[in-house]
């Protein structure tokens, strides 16, 4: 253990917890105890400090009970001759100094001072940096603590494997064309990044900002402030990942740290100087299993047991080998990554702008945009079907009709993708899965962004991905070379047509309109009963260990993303992965949703946690959710019926919680009657909670959902015999709370009320 280290890190915390109790005593005299703290949209309190002790902190008076904790965690600063430092002493004014800084970051939100403004700002009338927006680290702002609609967003993207893990990059690159470097080599992949600190008043966000960088949700990084200790931010969105998909409670301290340790695979990258501060935060993340790496010179630490890998690692940027800067930034990255151990999945995709999941949800606003396809004022869409091997040439991209080079400024021009594709392992099922995988793949192009799909696709291309070289043809291109990285193994050619003519576009619209009919008439006619088999899916258990989902015909898994067509076609992909066939075999209830197979399975993919799962019923053993679910569905006894509250809803529901509190209940892998995580589009099913008596038994659900699903829910209620049910169900423009409630299903008579008793 290095004394030097060990030296600066106490001496940092001793201070920050000093500062800490000085803005504490301060708060507490201009503002009192009973003020309230919290940071927005989270359902843990002060994330750091409610994992770590157990304590929620609802006010300012309680801030005193966590500086005291941080007190009693801090040391002496080490005798220049005689004390030799040990590891424990260290890390342990880390831990003190993390919640010192989470501390000082709630008592700025009091005053106004969260989230923190780019240089030059004020809170109201600052004019926006270009390119950066509201809400989400934009328009100047930075953002503070990730709200936990975005965690559970990013959620499924950690768990499948898209997002290989974070980085939280705190001061400032030698200059602004290496900070660019860095960052263009983690979005490449995948990699979610945080930013923050400062070198000497300058931050990376400044230099990125400096050089037209989009930063934000979208592009996967996000600004927290420019100063070291917003750098907690991070620390709280690894204590809240441990809370929301790995079952662990508030104060299992040990837990919460082994879990990041295993699974959570993130790294600190400090640039430029590092002075005491920023050697106790490293101290800090060290806790978590998250190795520190330098571009200066100072002293190593060597694996001890802590993190999985070295602790902390010097790697002075001057010294590393590369031709010129931007080598030596691409291999740092590759360094960062190597000592963390992330599994890095990247497609090598031939187009002129940076690709990579981490530009899926970028925006191209209009003023921006050189040419759209679809949207108000042309026509786009997206076709894929599977011929035999000798009708498809692989690799060829057609363009029929004119390209967006003659097209006037932010114009307009109709565009039809028709993807053939031929493998001998292809299969009919298969197509509307690949079909999907479009919007994915397009997206992923930095530029370009992608909405909608089938007949109501819209597409966008930014004026500097066409200044890039981004042409037409490189639809195509990614197509081509995503299908055959993904889907390699059921796809042995791919073939892209583009139409941009209005009589071919028409022609081949007309075809895919008569292919989406038929398989929707297809998907309706597959249900649970007309097969043999369900399927597991384990991708979530690289976060929540117990966790099992079952997925059915009738049962989308509860994340939304993965039907039993895409877990059909993922065994045929990868037979040893995390899909796999579960044979009914006998039934036992079928009402309830039991088979021996099922109950096999349960008992066995959650390690014995979980013996059986009623796959129709929230009441009797329902399935239990790892944290990425779309909706939670639970039960109102006063009513005699569920709620259902969909992820991006943050506002009240009868229940006296938000979906964020909600979600510490129905996630972690917990089996909890009353209480189930869901996808939305399992509510439109004939098998949602039919044990319980079906859509009926809704009450009260996010006015979101109401209008998003409108016609589903439409046809669900000419379904059930009641073609007003949409309107009986309250939402919470009309309700807030159980009083209120009740009186509307009486105003309104709901069927709830007069059904059988759920308990």
């Amino acid at each position: 253990m290095s004394k030097y280290i060990a030296t600066r890190a106490i001496r940092g915390a001793n201070a920050l917890v000093t500062e800490a109790e000085a803005m504490l005593m301060k708060a507490l005299a201009e503002k009192g105890p009973e003020t309230p703290i919290t940071f927005p949209n989270t359902a843990y309190y002060l994330p750091l400090i409610y994992g770590m002790t157990g304590k929620s902190v609802e006010n300012i008076g309680h801030l005193s009970d966590a500086m005291d904790h941080a007190r009693q965690l801090l040391h002496p600063i080490p005798d220049a001759e005689k004390w030799t430092p040990y590891l424990g002493e260290t890390l342990d004014s880390g831990m003190a100094t993390l919640i010192a800084a989470e501390v000082i970051e709630a008592i700025r939100f009091i005053y106004n001072l969260e989230p923190q403004l780019y240089p030059g700002f004020e809170l109201a009338g600052g004019t926006a940096y270009p390119g950066i927006g509201s809400g989400d680290g934009r328009n100047g702002h930075l953002n503070g603590p990730i709200d936990d609609i975005q965690l559970r967003t990013w959620g499924i993207q950690l768990v499948d494997g898209r997002m290989p893990g974070f980085a939280a990059i705190v001061g400032a690159a030698k200059d602004n064309k290496t900070a660019v470097k860095i960052i263009r080599e983690l979005q490449k992949r995948n990699i979610l990044t945080f930013l923050s600190g400062n070198v000497n008043g300058r931050s990376i966000i400044d230099q990125l900002y400096e050089e037209g960088v989009e930063l934000g949700y979208d592009t996967y990084t996000v600004p927290f402030g420019r100063d070291t200790i917003s750098a907690i931010y991070a620390l709280g969105f690894a204590t809240r990942s441990a809370l929301t998909f790995g079952g662990l409670k508030a104060g299992q301290a040990t837990d919460i740290l082994m879990y990041n340790r295993a699974r959570v695979f993130a790294f600190v990258l400090a640039l430029g100087e590092v002075d005491d501060l920023k050697y106790a935060a490293a101290a800090g993340a060290i806790n978590f299993g998250f190795p520190v790496i330098a571009d200066t010179v100072i002293p190593e630490i060597l694996p001890t047991g802590v993190t999985t890998y070295e602790h902390v690692v010097s790697m002075p940027f001057n010294e590393i080998d590369g031709a010129d800067d931007e080598e030596k930034a691409e291999r740092l990255v590759q360094k960062c990554v190597e000592i963390r151990g992330l599994k890095v999945q990247v497609s090598d995709v031939p187009v002129p702008v940076p690709y990579g999941s981490a530009f899926e949800g970028e925006v191209v606003r209009k003023a921006d945009m050189r040419v759209e396809f679809g949207g108000k004022s042309s026509r786009a869409f997206e076709y894929l079907y599977s011929a035999p091997l000798e009708e498809v040439v692989d690799g060829k991209v057609t363009i029929h009709g004119p390209t967006f080079e003659d097209i006037e400024d932010k114009g307009f021009l109709d565009l039809g993708i028709v993807v053939k594709v031929a493998g001998r392992s292809m299969q009919e099922d298969f197509e509307p899965v690949l079909e999907r995988q479009i919007h994915y793949f397009v997206n992923g192009a930095s530029g370009i962004q992608h909405i909608g799909q089938r007949d109501i696709t819209w597409i966008r291309i930014s004026t500097k991905a066409a200044e890039s070289g981004f042409e037409l043809e490189h639809f195509g291109k990614i197509l081509h070379a995503r299908f055959h990285s993904d889907f390699g193994a059921i796809v042995d050619k791919v073939e892209v047509d583009l139409y941009t003519t209005p009589e071919g576009n028409a022609e081949w619209l007309e075809k895919a309109r008569e292919t989406y009919t038929f398989r929707n008439r297809r998907l309706a006619d597959l249900t649970d009963d007309s097969v043999e088999e369900f399927y597991s899916c384990t991708l979530c258990q690289s976060f929540a260990p117990d966790h099992v989902c079952i997925v059915s015909p009738e049962r989308l898994g509860l994340c939304g993303a993965y039907n039993w067509l895409d877990c059909k076609a993922s065994f045929s992909i990868n037979p040893t992965g995390p899909n796999q066939p579960i044979k009914l075999g006998k039934p036992i209830d079928t009402t309830i949703g039991y088979w021996t197979g099922t109950n096999e399975y349960a008992k066995l993919g959650s390690h014995g946690a979980v013996e059986q799962v009623g796959m129709y019923s929230i009441m009797e053993n329902p399935m239990t959710a790892c944290g990425c679910f779309e909706c939670i569905v639970m039960l109102i006894p006063e009513a005699n019926g569920v709620m259902v509250v969909n992820r991006e809803d943050t506002s009240m529901t009868p229940a006296g919680m938000t979906f964020s509190t909600l979600a510490g209940v129905a996630g972690g892998g917990l089996q909890t009657p009353g209480v189930m995580g869901v996808g939305k589009y399992y509510m439109a099913s004939p098998k949602f909670i039919s044990a319980d008596g079906g859509f009926k038994r809704i009450v009260w659900m996010s006015s979101v959902l109401k209008e998003t699903m409108a016609e589903e829910f439409k046809v669900v209620a000419e379904r059930e015999g009641d073609p007003d049910l949409i309107n009986k169900i309250a939402d919470e423009k009309s309700v807030t709370n159980v009083e209120e409630l009740m009186a509307w299903l009486e105003e309104k008579n709901h069927p709830a009320l007069v059904m059988d008793s759920m308990f």
